[in-house]
């Protein structure tokens, strides 16, 4: 498919993971990419990288610029970059809560703000943001991350209202647990990572993790012009764990 050729891409946590794999899927349809990481240093061409740190909005603004006027505009942005949680609301002190938040959440927020100036002068803007099954699903174990994706999803459709007549679309994504390199260290750390990992395939009902790809492929579907009537809309991307209720096997 070329249905980006001629547009210009950005995706903050773009060195790896979902990001990484967003923004060589972008640029493989035609797309001319910027990627925004705390550190580029693996990013390759033809993807354009910067370094930049999403809870610093000097350092934001200075990236977005620069990439901006090193593509020559912008019409997609992925605001991508996060950080994970783990514990019950008892687990983590208020310096972590107001980290946790500052990334995930500000974080969005400031990258949206630096791009919005170049998106308005484009015919196709679109932004996608990474939320997660968090945001809609009781997941034990994730109270502060939960809380961080919650106000990611109510973000994008409050963004969605104030900017549908600027032409500019705004959705999300809402991934399961995902095979990335975050996933692996948190599967590395338990105390029986095959366990786990066993654990996190089971309560997805196509009993395996989400691949990177495949949420690639969601953001962008949601970035394309060709899904111009779509905006205000979370795209869950977790092998049906939050809308199917399967009997166990042999029920």
């Amino acid at each position: 498919m070329s249905d980006f050729e001629g547009l210009k891409a950005l995706v903050t946590g773009g060195a790896s993971g979902i990001g990484r794999a967003t923004a060589e899927l972008l640029a493989a349809r035609g797309a001319q990419v910027a990627v925004l990481d705390l550190d580029p240093s693996s990013v390759e061409k033809p993807l354009l990288a910067y370094r930049a740190d999403v809870s610093d909005d000097a350092s934001v603004r200075a990236a977005v610029a620069a990439a901006a006027a090193d593509l020559g505009g912008l019409d997609v942005l992925v605001n991508n970059a996060g950080i994970g949680a783990q514990g019950t609301v008892e687990s983590n002190d208020d310096e972590e809560w107001h980290r946790v938040l500052d990334v995930n959440v500000v974080g969005m927020v400031r990258v949206a703000r630096a791009a919005l100036p170049h998106l308005r002068a484009s015919a196709h803007a679109a932004i996608v943001n990474t939320s997660s099954i968090a945001a809609t699903a009781g997941l034990p174990q994730r109270a502060l991350y939960s809380a961080t994706k919650g106000a990611v999803y109510s973000l994008t459709l409050a963004m969605a209202a104030d900017h549908v007549r600027e032409g500019i679309r705004v959705n999300c994504v809402n991934p399961g647990t995902a095979d990335t390199p975050w996933v692996g260290r948190l599967l590395d750390a338990a105390a029986d990572p095959a366990a786990e990992r066993a654990a996190l395939e089971a309560r997805q009902p196509t009993g395996r993790l989400v691949s990177a790809d495949e949420v690639a492929g969601a953001i962008a579907y949601l970035a394309s012009p060709l899904s111009g009537a779509t905006t205000g809309t979370a795209l869950a991307v977790d092998g049906g764990m939050q809308g199917l209720r399967l009997r166990p096997v042999g029920q």
